[in-house]
């Protein structure tokens, strides 16, 4: 009984395992074709591939050849190359092999309060740092803490990193990476060196996205990487992603600017002179089926008031008290906006005064 009840099972076992072993493989072979966005797979890998932050990436490569490194502070736009600064020079410093051990990277999405700094990083600070490379390079004797967007860290965990920063000063080193340093605690500012990322040039972008097209194989025009650089505002993780998605939207044909405005959601030129005509009218009907039918196209009211500021501040037709009067009610929607107000009710709004504006005798 013991012999028929061991036979299928043994049998049974082997092809399992078989599957098993074939499904191994398969799975190798899918990581080997696994696509990476663009934005990560053309990330600078080490300092020099850094655009633009001239200033920056001097410093870092004299504090890399010394094999030393102050705590750091990075703050400037989003998209202009702050943590792709400090992971490449994390990578150059420890070497691939070290890196992982040697880097504790928190980001926003992390939960960073003051528990967290108290226990987590705390304790990742203390740890001794020993080992040598593989490579026979001089390693450090330090860790990197990389606490990115910082500015959305409570004060009383800003507050409780001081003093970790100041005890554990032997064996780590901190930098953090913020949009505002004003949100940022003195006590910490005055404990870093302070690096400003200024937002990236046009022709920087344009040489950027030109190499990343001619390595991808797309097909683009000078004239569209021209408008997507002026739709990114000088973020290139930006112009990067719309290309992306323009690519994979035109599937091998040209790239042209019509896809990118579609892809970024830019409303159309003529779709803003359409609204100001209304509001010239002084028909209030008409400005609530215009603005009606912009809310039912998908447009978004900030991307609208972004560009109607452009509009009416470079405009000629428009006297200095009107465009005062339309820009303080534009940053008055924007506020709202952001604080979550009803999109139509405050394109309404805006339309009313802009329309006011436009139709009143001055």
């Amino acid at each position: 009984m013991q012999a028929f009840l061991k036979g299928p099972a043994s049998i049974s076992t082997k092809p399992v395992a078989a599957k098993e072993k074939s499904a191994a493989g398969g799975s190798g072979e899918g990581k080997r074709t696994k696509p990476i966005p663009w934005v990560e797979k053309y990330r600078p890998k080490n300092v020099d591939e850094v655009a633009f932050q001239d200033e920056v990436v001097a410093v870092l490569k004299k504090s890399l050849e010394g094999a030393d490194l102050p705590n750091l502070l990075f703050y400037g736009p989003p998209g202009t190359g702050k943590t792709s600064t400090i992971l490449a020079a994390a990578r150059e410093l420890f070497g691939p092999d070290l890196f992982r051990q040697r880097v504790l990277e928190l980001n926003a999405s992390d939960e960073r309060g003051i528990q967290v700094i108290r226990e987590k990083v705390k304790a990742f600070a203390q740890l001794t740092a020993s080992g040598s490379r593989s490579d026979g390079k001089m390693c450090p004797p330090f860790k990197i803490v990389i606490l990115d967007e910082a500015d959305s860290m409570t004060s009383a965990a800003q507050a409780a990193l001081r003093r970790t920063m100041e005890k554990e000063s032997k064996t780590t080193r901190f930098c953090l990476i913020c949009n505002y340093i004003s949100r940022i605690i003195e006590p910490l500012t005055s404990r870093c060196s302070k690096f400003r990322f200024k937002p990236l040039s046009d022709s920087i972008q344009q040489q950027r996205l030109l190499d990343v097209s001619e390595k991808e194989h797309v097909k683009i025009s000078n004239e569209a990487v021209s408008y997507l650089v002026k739709v990114s505002e000088g973020d290139l993780r930006k112009a990067i992603t719309f290309l992306q998605s323009a690519t994979r939207l035109m599937g091998g044909k040209e790239i042209t600017e019509k896809i990118i405005t579609e892809i970024a959601g830019v409303i159309p030129k003529e779709t803003i002179d359409e609204l100001l005509l209304g509001c010239q009218s002084g028909s209030f009907e008409k400005l609530e089926t215009l603005a009606k039918n912009l809310i039912n196209e998908g447009f978004a009211v900030a991307q609208l008031v972004n560009q109607l500021h452009d509009t009416i501040v470079e405009s000629e037709d428009y006297s200095d008290k009107q465009k005062s009067a339309i820009v303080e009610k534009l940053a008055e929607v924007d506020k709202c906006l952001a604080d979550g107000a009803d999109e139509f009710l405050q394109l309404m709004s805006l339309c009313a005064l802009v329309m006011q504006q436009l139709t009143q005798n001055i």
